[in-house]
């Protein structure tokens, strides 16, 4: 029964069913009154919601829907089913996709069967797997997976353009890193050195290393540089995985991160721009030494 399920769970229902777009105010007071609760355990749903990007909280305003569909089905997925559960679907299709095992296209029995999930357990991930760009939806019915890099050269040309494009971002007449964006970079960077990379999954430690990355680039202001990082991002992302294999190198790049926000924060633009440069080469020469665990 629906009064069975997570208050968050029943608030995400709420808006796939009444199909509310972006922007839609959602009341506290209403929703406490749908659900036949008080309104504590929403006003805490609500919060929760907003720590992950599904609401907006403005004050003395309330709650707003913030993101998409795909993106609130990846906040579902927590929710239907554990992430230990998730991830290891997840990341067995990726593994999978990565090796050549599955078909180009494919049918949601197929997945189903092939990765033993529930239907709604499938929709989760695959809902995920889209927001991320390597599957999408054919007409009608099935699945089509993208190619993605699957080779160590393929993720070696990467870094080579990275090494053109993201050091030439901080160089931009108007780059400008905000001081709330320098202080989130930075805790993020300590979490990982105080366990993060011993214990974060591969996922989380590939999105925070992209989304530091973004977050430079971002600063530039430069469209251009901003959807070339993502989109390169995005193709390396089941190649990236596999050399989480080998994690002690993430404590020097984690330290290194740490330096050139230090060196962006002081206005050295050009020793930022020279530090992410050698950063970047440093991090390709230590790919090519662990070749072995890139291979499919």
């Amino acid at each position: 029964m629906s009064e069975n399920k997570p208050i968050v769970q029943r608030i995400l229902d709420k808006i796939e069913q009444e199909h509310l777009p972006l922007g839609a105010h959602l009341s506290a007071q209403t929703l406490a009154d749908h659900l036949n609760v008080s309104r504590s355990p929403v006003n805490r749903a609500l919060i929760w919601l907003a720590k992950q990007g599904v609401l907006k909280q403005e004050r003395n305003r309330g709650y707003f829907i913030a993101c998409s569909e795909i993106e609130r089905g990846s906040v579902m997925s927590s929710i239907i089913m554990p992430a230990k559960t998730s991830d290891q679907a997840y990341l067995k299709m990726a593994d999978d996709c990565f090796k050549g095992l599955l078909p180009q296209t494919v049918s949601e029995s197929y997945l189903r069967e092939r990765y033993e999930l529930r239907h709604t357990q499938l929709k989760a991930v695959l809902q995920r797997i889209v927001r991320e760009g390597w599957v999408s939806k054919k007409p009608g019915y099935g699945w089509q997976f993208f190619p993605m890099l699957n080779s160590p050269d393929s993720l070696m040309q990467t870094y080579r353009l990275r090494i053109a494009v993201e050091p030439a971002a901080l160089l931009e007449p108007n780059y400008h890193l905000s001081a709330q964006a320098l202080q989130r970079c930075r805790e993020v960077e300590h979490h990982l050195l105080a366990g993060g990379i011993e214990n974060d999954t591969a996922d989380q430690i590939h999105e925070r290393g992209v989304h530091f990355h973004e977050t430079l680039v971002e600063a530039s202001g430069n469209p251009f540089f901003i959807e070339t990082v993502r989109r390169v991002n995005q193709v390396r992302r089941l190649i990236s995985y596999r050399s989480m294999l080998d994690r002690n190198r993430y404590f020097e790049q984690s330290k290194q991160h740490l330096k050139l926000l230090d060196l962006i924060e002081q206005g050295q633009q050009e020793k930022a721009a020279d530090f992410l440069r050698c950063h970047l080469m440093l991090t390709l020469e230590n790919h090519q030494k662990i070749q072995k665990l890139l291979k499919p």
